[in-house]
C-alpha cells in the first residue's frame, strides 16, 4: 500500500510541478510555501545521477523506494510537517520515526495545500 502510494505521489508531484493550467499571475508554483518549494526539489532531486536508483536497489524489483532514497525526502518532509503546526514531538509520537510513514503525511499535507492554492486561484479569476 505505501509502496504504491509513494509511486501515485511521485507522479502527482510530477504532474503538478509541470502544470500550467493558468495564465494568472498567481501560479501554484509562485504560491508555494517554502517549505513546498523544499519538498519538490527533494521529489526533483531523486533523478539526479548520484540519486538514481543503484543496479542493486533495481534487482530487488520492488516500487518502494531504498532506505537511502527515503532519507533524501525525510528532512524536506518534516519540515513540511512541521510548518503545518505539528510539533516534532507529535511528529515522533504519530509516525515513530518511520521514513515511509513522515513521506507519505508529507505528501498528503503537499497535495491539500495544492489543492487549496489551485481553489484560491480560481476563486481569484
Amino acid at each position: 500500500m505505501k509502496k504504491h502510494f509513494l509511486m501515485a505521489a511521485f507522479a502527482v508531484l510530477t504532474l503538478t510541478s509541470c502544470n500550467n493550467e493558468s495564465p494568472s499571475v498567481n501560479t501554484v508554483e509562485s504560491m508555494k510555501s517554502p517549505a513546498m518549494e523544499n519538498f519538490d526539489k527533494a521529489f526533483k532531486s531523486l533523478g539526479d545521477p548520484q540519486n538514481r536508483p543503484t543496479e542493486e536497489e533495481k534487482k530487488r524489483n520492488t516500487s518502494e523506494l531504498s532506505d537511502r532514497r527515503k532519507a533524501l525526502l525525510v528532512p524536506a518532509s518534516k519540515e513540511l510537517i512541521i510548518s503545518s503546526g505539528v510539533t516534532e514531538s507529535e511528529l515522533m509520537r504519530k509516525t515513530g520515526g518511520d521514513m515511509s510513514q513522515i513521506i507519505v503525511w508529507a505528501t498528503q499535507i503537499y497535495m491539500k495545500k495544492s489543492d487549496e492554492i489551485r481553489k484560491n486561484i480560481k476563486s481569484e479569476k
